[in-house]
Order: C-alpha cells, then sequence, then structure tokens
C-alpha cells in the first residue's frame, strides 16, 4: 500500500473513531428527551438510508444478485442489531453513564469470538484466550460492582452488556455472509430491516415516531447524519481500502476518547476503576489486533 493510500485509511479510521466516541454522550442528551425505541429507529433509518446508495454501487460493480433466502439472512442480521443490540445499547446509555457505557460497549470483539467459535468454528487460538482474559477482567473494573459509581445501576450496566453480546452474535452472524454481499451491502440493508422491524414494535406499542424530533433536531441529525450515516461509511472505507483488522483500530481509540468527551461536555467524573478497565481494555484490543494480523501473516 502507498503513502497516500496508507494516510487516506488512517484518515477514515481517526474521522469514524472521533464519531464513534461521542455517540454515547449524544445518545445520552437526546436520550434523556426522546423515547430510546424512537431513536435508535431513526438514526439507523437514516444511517441505512445514507449507506444504502454506496450499496447499490457496490451490488453493481460486483454484480450482486440477492436472493429470497439472502434477503431474510440480512432481515434477520438487522433484528439482531437494531431492535435487539441497539435499543439495549440506547437503554444502557440512559440508565448508566456515558463513559461507562463507551468503555464497556468497546469489548464488544470479545463477544464475537465467543460466538464466532459455535457459529463459524473458528479456533480458540492463545491470543484469543489472553484477550478474553483482559477483556472479563475489564469489564469487573468498569462495572464496579463492589459499589457502583454514581450515575450508574445494575440494570444500565446489564442493558449495556446485553448490547455488546448481542452487537457480537451480530458480528459473527456477518462473518458468514461478507464475503458474498460485501460489507457496505450487508450492513445498509440489514440496518433498513432492523429498522422497520423497529418501526412495526413502535407503532404496536404505541410509541412516538416523529414526535420531539423539531425540538432536539439538532441532536438527531447529528446523531443519524453523523455518527451512524457517516461514521459506519468512514469505518467501512477504512475496512475496504486495508482490512478488517486494520479497521477494528477504530474500536482501539474510541474507549480513549469517549470518556474524556464525557467530562468536557456531561461534566462526568471518571474513578480510577476507569481508567483500569480502559487499560486492560486496550491491552485486550492490542492482543486481539496482534493475533489477527499473525493469524492473517499465516495464510
Amino acid at each position: 500500500m502507498r503513502t497516500g493510500e496508507i494516510r487516506k485509511v488512517y484518515l477514515y479510521i481517526l474521522l469514524a473513531a472521533l464519531l464513534f466516541a461521542s455517540m454515547e454522550v449524544v445518545l445520552k442528551l437526546a436520550g434523556s428527551k426522546m423515547d430510546p425505541f424512537q431513536l435508535t429507529f431513526l438514526r439507523f433509518t437514516v444511517g441505512g438510508v445514507l449507506l444504502f446508495p454506496f450499496a447499490m454501487l457496490e451490488m453493481k460493480k460486483r454484480s450482486l444478485k440477492l436472493g429470497s433466502r439472502d434477503l431474510m439472512y440480512l432481515a434477520l442480521l438487522g433484528v439482531v442489531c437494531v431492535p435487539v443490540s441497539m435499543v439495549f445499547f440506547q437503554l444502557g446509555v440512559v440508565n448508566s453513564n456515558a463513559a461507562t457505557a463507551a468503555v464497556l460497549f468497546s469489548i464488544n470483539p470479545l463477544f464475537s469470538i465467543i460466538f464466532a467459535y459455535f457459529i463459524a468454528s473458528e479456533s480458540f487460538t492463545r491470543s484469543k484466550i489472553i484477550f478474553l482474559m483482559f477483556g472479563l477482567v475489564g469489564i469487573f473494573f468498569i462495572m464496579r460492582p463492589w459499589e457502583l459509581q454514581q450515575g450508574n445501576t445494575f440494570i444500565g450496566l446489564a442493558f449495556t452488556l446485553l448490547a455488546a453480546l448481542t452487537f457480537g452474535l451480530y458480528t459473527a452472524m456477518g462473518k458468514a455472509s461478507v464475503a458474498k454481499m460485501g460489507i457496505i451491502v450487508q450492513t445498509a440493508i440489514s440496518f433498513l430491516f432492523g429498522a422497520f422491524v423497529l418501526l412495526i414494535i413502535i407503532l404496536i406499542t404505541g410509541r412516538p415516531v416523529l414526535q420531539g424530533v423539531a425540538e432536539n433536531f439538532a441532536l438527531v441529525l447529528y446523531v443519524s447524519l453523523f455518527v451512524t450515516g457517516l461514521g459506519y461509511y468512514a469505518y467501512f472505507m477504512a475496512i475496504k481500502n486495508s482490512d478488517v483488522t486494520t479497521g477494528s483500530l477504530v474500536f482501539f481509540i474510541k474507549p480513549v476518547i469517549s470518556p474524556v468527551i464525557a467530562v468536557i461536555v456531561l461534566s462526568e467524573r471518571i474513578l480510577w476503576n476507569t481508567y483500569v478497565g480502559i487499560v486492560l481494555i486496550l491491552i485486550a484490543s492490542y492482543l486481539n489486533i496482534k493475533g489477527k494480523r499473525n493469524e492473517n501473516r499465516g495464510h
């Protein structure tokens, strides 16, 4: 890869990391004024619509045609991601500190490794086992179960953990089909399917769809257009121009930046246990990335 291309990849990674790092703070602000199901529906509808033209270009370029089984699988992926994982995530953010939710959710690759063992028959290497160990200890320190930090609740931490776990499932499931469909096609269409199913749930339960959007337009626009739309686009472009391992650096940077934004915008306090958790998760992420690179060299 040439110097110019490398620079472009890392610019995409930095942009995605900055946008993703601000996600919990904006969701916290918007979530205090809007329904969690509604906000999740809006941001993934807008994000899916923004990614859809790029998905169509990718399909045309690869002469890709999706059959009914492909569409059913994408619908299943969308349900796991949007009305399950991301609703849990929004509920977790609302019921805990933004910094805690941000760092805790960044451990989702730990769960994707576990699910990939069962779904894709991926082996447990030594580096993966060490990653899991560091990650689990990191989760323990972030949650601080012996004395919850002010602003955190057991239900909020449980929702965030469920969000990370089910997003890990979404990632592991996506690995089985991404080679055929392409990452942008798979993500855009699954987002739209997931948002549609969530809309049905919202209508059945009588929750608001557009109520309050005008009053919180700036927050909704930012989290939908920039975080979910532009953020995922930058993340996928980093992967497209390099590889998945390099793109995963986004989740290596995010847990460092997110707490800083939470302190500046929300005046949250970062206690010693959070710093310990961040260091452990960074070590775990580094070992995971290093292990993936070694595996790729071995193939």
